[in-house]
């Protein structure tokens, strides 16, 4: 219940986060396009999540509950892109090359491919 909770309390400041960010760039550039709060957020997230990982690796036990607050919780809620990047640098760090780029293309192409599915589906719906 502990570590729910960690995950579930760093999630909300980090998805919080994540949203004031997006809107005060949009706000700064005055464009209705969200993509660069986004953008901006995904590299943010993964330079933190990076930050983090070096620094809870070296000061407490692999399984600490700051990993699960700060990097479970907090950066999953402020970019899940995060974790997708940290996992592609493990598997490039790995040697596991292939794997690497059937995870990286094929998590974009299918993502996107899902989004559109989902998007034409509900379209036909409503």
């Amino acid at each position: 219940m502990k570590s729910a909770l960690l995950v579930f309390l760093g999630g909300g400041i980090g998805s919080l986060l994540r949203y004031w960010i997006s809107v005060m760039i949009k706000n700064q550039i005055e464009t209705k396009l969200y993509l660069f709060g986004t953008f901006t957020v995904n590299v943010l997230g993964s330079l933190l999540i990076g930050i983090l990982i070096g620094w809870l690796f070296k000061t407490e036990s692999p399984n600490s509950n700051l990993q699960l607050l700060l990097i479970v919780g907090f950066c999953g809620g402020f970019t899940t892109f995060s974790a997708f990047s940290l996992e592609n640098l493990n598997l490039l760090k790995s040697g596991m090359y292939f794997q690497f780029l059937l995870y990286a293309v094929g998590s974009l192409a299918v993502g996107i491919l899902a989004v559109y599915i989902g998007f034409v589906m509900m379209k036909k719906l409503i």
